[in-house]
């Protein structure tokens, strides 16, 4: 499909992180763009009213009309993906219609590719790239699957200069209808990956599925044809047999091209010394914490000095590196607590994310208020779960958020897993909701704490009004 004469593009489900990004991307490009999506609030609410895109309440066919002069109808595996009633009425109407991961892919066609891949980490890595090429004035675009990166604002943006930055999601198409992995549609000059772990298991068996997917994108690659690879991530070995193209690792492992020697952090301050390919010491600096953002910021460095930018502009442009909304976004304070919303759903992240909130704040108590995302994935990832939580104090689960694609599922529930957790940490707690963890927390005297709200639901608006609700000494006035 040709995308140079669109003029209106429409989004079914524009909402979702990543359709926001790609709505973003049009919009800067001065193409009208609308769409559809569900009542309920998403992260990316305040980003569509800034950018005054129209938002249709719920999904319809007569949202679609040939008078609207739609030129390209976008859509996800969400809201019962192609079977959709405003893809089937797009259908109807002869209007051209795509999946968002094949829409984004054509999008990034002309240009140079840097595409971020990883069960973890990816949307924090390539928004540290977008804000570094932007920061250092080579003006990319990028289509960034997070409510807002600070300072760019924007998670979506047209560009000129010559590069594209774009997560490379490997979850399904269409997960009914098209299973193939949504990056197959990108062909990058520069593959970076942060990790590769079990996950999906609504459409992966298990990891070997998993890491084929992973291993297949190398069919992909074109001009540079570079992978950016964790050294210190067993399961991404897959990629370094057979290779095509060049492989630059990175991590604290002997041997890496770009090694993390040693790390410190303070309040508000995370340090990384390490040694670039020619054996140099370099030092730079985060404003956000953890090993894992560490290992992201080395992924995004070795990525960064194949676009041609020198140390020095990396260094300044991690720096301006303010993080992203929600990953672990500071939402409230008072004289007692910190409160933090974070979008970490897989135990692996939950983990990571919890020990980079004890290398900050190592003398606070740390209270977890956690949302378990999908039936499937709490299931799967039972056991991996009840130990994910060893650096938070005090741990607060509540009921399992289901995805669109999903219904309830009786054999898994948010008590069952409170109840495994209970095996590996002491102070577990189960409350149903919102009002359920707001009168917890009301019963806790806040004395150098932080709260974070975590898992990838609605969670994040609870955190926002509870975290509003509590008065300087920690209870509500």
């Amino acid at each position: 499909m040709n995308m140079r004469h669109i003029k209106h593009v429409y989004f079914v489900g524009i909402k979702g992180v990543a359709m926001t990004a790609l709505a973003l991307y049009f919009h800067g490009k001065g193409i009208r763009v609308s769409g559809s999506d569900v009542k309920e609030g998403f992260p990316t609410d305040d980003m569509l009213s800034k950018h005054k895109i129209q938002v249709l309440e719920g999904f319809t066919s007569s949202n679609i009309n040939s008078s609207d002069n739609i030129d390209l109808l976008i859509y996800t595996g969400a809201h019962d993906g192609k079977n959709n009633p405003e893809v089937i009425r797009a259908l109807e109407l002869g209007i051209p219609f795509l999946p968002h991961g094949k829409a984004l892919g054509l999008c990034m066609d002309s240009t140079k590719q840097i595409s971020v891949a990883g069960s973890h980490g990816k949307t924090t890595t390539s928004a540290m790239i977008a804000t570094v090429l932007s920061h250092a004035g080579k003006n990319p675009s990028y289509a960034i699957g997070c409510g807002e990166i600070f300072p760019l604002g924007s998670p979506g943006a047209y560009g000129k200069g010559e590069w594209f930055v774009a997560e490379a999601d490997e979850y399904a198409t269409d997960p009914k209808y098209d299973k193939t992995p949504r990056f197959l549609f990108q062909h990058p000059d520069i593959f970076a990956v942060t990790n590769i772990d079990y996950d999906h298991p609504d459409v992966y068996s298990d990891i070997s599925a998993i890491q084929a997917a992973f291993v297949s994108m190398k069919a992909n690659f074109r001009g540079l044809s570079i992978i950016v690879l964790n050294a210190d991530d067993p399961n991404s070995s897959c990629l370094q047999t057979d290779p095509k193209g060049k492989i630059i690792t990175y991590g604290s492992s002997k041997g890496s091209d770009f090694r993390i020697l040693k790390t410190s952090f303070s309040e508000g301050k995370t340090e990384c010394l390490y040694s670039d390919p020619d054996g140099v010491k370099r030092l730079f600096q985060l404003n956000i914490p953890g090993d894992h953002n560490v290992s992201n910021a080395l992924c995004a460095i070795a990525a960064l000095r194949l676009t041609g930018l020198s140390f020095d502009e990396i260094h300044d442009g991690l720096q301006s590196f303010r993080g992203s909304k929600r990953r672990f976004e500071q939402i409230g304070s008072n004289a007692h607590a910190l409160f933090y919303d974070d979008y970490a759903h897989h135990p692996k992240e939950i983990a990571a994310t919890l020990l980079g909130i004890r290398q900050w704040y190592p003398d606070r108590k740390i209270y977890c208020i956690f949302q378990p995302h999908t039936y499937s994935r709490t299931k799967a990832l039972l056991e991996e779960f009840s130990t994910s939580f060893g650096d938070a104090d005090t741990l607060v689960l509540v009921d399992i958020y289901a995805s669109a694609r999903e219904s309830e599922n009786e054999e898994m529930t948010g008590e069952i897993l409170a109840s495994e957790c209970r095996k590996n940490h002491a102070d577990v707690n189960f409350v149903h909701n919102e009002k359920g963890v707001d009168a917890f927390l009301q019963s806790k005297p806040f004395e150098k704490a932080v709260v974070v709200f975590m898992g990838a639901g609605d969670i994040y608006l609870w955190g926002k009004r509870i975290a509003d609700s509590f008065s300087t000494k920690g209870k509500r006035t």
